[in-house]
């Protein structure tokens, strides 16, 4: 059973929330049976708008509440109801400032200018290796898995058997260049070999591979060994395909992952690699797309020759002039990072 006292505390509950219901300002409530409306609100009461009212009272609070919209319309600056706008006058300072916020905001976050002088030549050195890598690493397995009596069961060997006894003798011969030669002197010395054989594969060894390559004594050989010399044997047989696979392979390991980043170290902090070494990543995708749309546009060329010209040694020579294009590019822009950045003690340390 309910008590009594529960009873009272109920009752006076619902009678305060009753009453703050009815002369709450800020409500607006129709009831069915009263259809009470606001009408007009005072600090001091609520005025209440019913038919039960008289009619004279009813229009005496509807044309005070007509006379003070109407005032509050002709003292009203904007001429606006329900919204609040600036003047004329005032848009375009904000206009103004908001532009200059959004300028702000993109120079605030570009790099300041002795980091631009040393950061956009590297991002520059590293689209060119790049795009030079892509269309090697293309090349190299064309190249090896076309060529007579081989395929791609050689790759294998020669990953094994040429390239890595290659990148062993390069790290001695680095070693070597380190201890005699300038950091810079050290980058030539590497880079214009590969672009030289490069050059040379396109222009002499390609055209003349029927001659160099020892066919009829690895036939002979082939006749006397088992068939499972048959990939070895092809390394051989197109020994100057295999040479430019491992510089193609080498010119990744060399040039883009230890010249390139040794360099690129001896140049910027330890802050600023933690800022811009990222975007370097976002310059290689670029430098691939670039290379992607190179060998398609090569591909497509060898469409309209003429009849009888060698496709694949045409496509080559335009490869590979891309390659030497890009590395002289590449050392182009490393010479100019010696002679102004280096140089420079608001880039470098030159004391260091």
């Amino acid at each position: 059973m309910i008590r009594f006292t529960q009873i009272i505390f109920l009752a006076q509950f619902f009678i305060t929330v009753n009453s703050y219901s009815t002369c709450n300002p800020h409500r607006r409530t129709v009831d069915s049976a009263s259809k009470f409306q606001i009408s007009s609100i005072s600090p001091q009461r609520c005025y209440w708008n019913t038919h039960n009212y008289p009619a004279a009272s009813t229009a005496q609070l509807r044309q005070n509440n007509h006379g003070m919209n109407n005032n509050f319309l002709k003292n009203s600056p904007s001429k606006n109801v329900g919204s609040l706008n600036m003047s004329d006058s005032a848009k375009p300072a904000m206009n103004s400032q908001e532009k200059k916020g959004f300028f702000s905001k993109i120079t605030s976050s570009l790099p300041p200018a002795n980091e631009r002088k040393k950061l956009v030549p590297l991002a520059m050195m590293f689209f060119c290796i790049l795009f030079n890598y892509t269309i090697l690493r293309d090349t190299k397995d064309v190249l090896m898995i076309t060529a007579p009596k081989s395929g791609a069961e050689v790759i294998p060997f020669i990953k094994t058997y040429v390239n890595l006894p290659a990148a062993i003798g390069f790290t001695v011969i680095y070693s070597k260049l380190c201890d005699n030669m300038e950091q810079k002197n050290v980058f030539y010395s590497c880079v214009i070999p590969f672009l030289l054989f490069f050059a040379s594969f396109a222009l002499i060894i390609y055209p003349n591979a029927g001659a160099l390559h020892p066919h009829a004594f690895v036939d002979k050989v082939a006749a006397i060994l088992p068939l499972g010399f048959s990939a070895p044997l092809a390394i051989v047989r197109n020994w100057s395909y295999a040479l430019f696979y491992v510089m193609a392979e080498m010119w990744g390991s060399v040039v883009a992952s230890l010249l390139f980043w040794s360099f690129a170290n001896e140049v910027t902090t330890v802050d600023e690699a933690k800022k811009y070494y990222p975007l370097f990543g976002l310059g290689a995708n670029v430098a691939l797309i670039f290379s992607g749309q190179y060998v398609k546009w090569v591909s497509k060329m060898r469409a309209n020759l003429a009849p009888g010209v060698d496709a694949w040694g045409m496509s080559l020579k335009y490869l590979m002039g891309a390659v030497m294009a890009s590395g002289g590019a590449l050392i182009g822009i490393f010479s100019y990072m010696q002679r102004n950045v280096l140089t420079d003690p608001a880039c470098v340390d030159v004391a260091a």
